[in-house]
């Protein structure tokens, strides 16, 4: 009998898909559809029991044609939500389709200035020294090593030297790899090419964002689902929702593939507009989102995890310069020369204009190829619609 068991139990190990399989199956999965990819496994990235509700503005400032002008140019470019706050209260909560106020809806690469949300709040409890601390200090399979020189202010404003992002049908490029693998926080680490000397080139790519989750855990000790959890979206009585893990109790990818409501990124704009505050609660450290807002020599259009609205460029990469890749029409420049976003693929878009108060969200799939999208045309249409009516 004993012997009969073991016998079964060795044929379903032969019989179980191996991490190469899995990974061959998930390539295969993503290159057929990427955009209908399916994130899983997932960890719940719980929010507040008690979500604080966003005031509703008893008497809007933006003009009535200007916010509907702004709900049509939303619905016609695919959208699953538009919200328009202003100075204290929402202005116009829209939702689209199926979507509604409490949909979890894909991020794409609005997670990367999470991270840098994350890592300041780390670094305000006292577990991370600063922006300006080595990465080996935290990951010291790195000592020895050129990757040893990256800083963790270098995964935040893409000055870590690492491989730009791009696309390969090769199921074992290092840009699959790291995003698809089933360990691909150790992939990063040990194979991820390191093609410039940390610190000299911005070099847009997912991978230094994916070991800012790495960092949270070591240098917390805790995962990073429930860091966020604790430490961000409970602070700001916002809804919770999953994040993409690399296997079943893995590492979270912490540089795309979370999903929150829309609400929750207004939430977590409101808080760096207010200097890191909720409320009168500090979360983010004195001076942090100031730093966060500040671009680099290497491209002053970037800061920690953040697009800035100056210097203006009519057609704005997410790659260095020269390199190929989507290029972001913006048809005038920001009528706030302070304006900064979150911006993800398939524009997914959150401006905020510190001088205006103003915040506008915008998230839901690839806007129609004609007429092209305008990074533009939500917040001047918006600031012009403050003026007089």
């Amino acid at each position: 009998m004993r012997k009969a068991c073991a016998l079964a139990a060795i044929a379903l190990l032969a019989s179980a898909a191996t991490p190469d399989d899995t990974y061959r199956a998930r390539f295969e999965a993503f290159m057929a559809n990427p955009a209908q990819f399916d994130y899983s496994p997932m960890e719940a990235v719980p929010g507040a029991a008690k979500q604080t509700q966003l005031r509703v503005a008893a008497q809007p400032a933006i003009a009535a044609a200007a916010l509907a002008e702004a709900v049509r140019y939303a619905e016609a470019n695919r959208s699953s939500a538009l919200l328009v706050w202003r100075d204290g209260g929402l202005e116009a909560a829209n939702y689209f389709g199926d979507a509604t106020r409490d949909t979890p809806l894909v991020a794409k690469s609005l997670a990367k200035p999470l991270t840098a949300i994350a890592i300041g709040r780390a670094i305000m409890l006292g577990k991370i020294k600063g922006l300006d601390q080595p990465i080996a200090d935290f990951i010291p399979e790195l000592a020895g090593t050129p990757k040893a020189a990256i800083r963790i202010r270098h995964l935040l404003d893409m000055r870590s030297g690492l491989l730009d992002q791009g696309y390969s049908p090769d199921p074992d490029h290092p840009w699959n790899r790291a995003y698809l693998d089933l360990d691909h926080g150790g992939y990063i680490v040990r194979d991820y090419p390191l093609t410039d000397p940390p610190g000299t080139r911005y070099a847009y790519a997912n991978a230094p964002s994916e070991l800012i989750a790495l960092v949270i855990e070591r240098a917390t000790g805790r995962r990073y689902a429930e860091f966020v959890s604790r430490e961000v979206l409970i602070p700001l009585g916002a809804a919770g929702g999953e994040v993409w893990l690399n296997r079943p109790g893995g590492l979270a990818h912490s540089g795309c593939c979370i999903k929150l409501p829309a609400e929750t990124w207004m939430k977590l704009a409101i808080l760096l507009l207010d200097d890191g505050k909720a409320g009168t609660r500090r979360l983010l450290p004195k001076g942090y989102v100031r730093e966060m807002r500040t671009g680099t020599p290497q491209n002053p259009s970037f800061g920690l995890g953040i697009w800035l609205g100056e210097p203006y460029r009519e057609r704005r990469g997410f790659g260095a310069a020269g390199t190929l890749g989507p290029q972001v029409l913006h048809s005038e420049a920001y009528l706030d020369p302070e304006m900064f976003l979150f911006d993800g693929n398939s524009n997914q878009t959150v401006h905020i204009s510190p001088r205006h108060r103003l915040i506008v969200l915008r998230m839901g799939e690839t806007p129609p190829k004609t007429p092209e999208w305008d990074n533009a045309k939500l917040p001047n249409l918006l600031i012009r619609g403050l003026g007089p009516r």
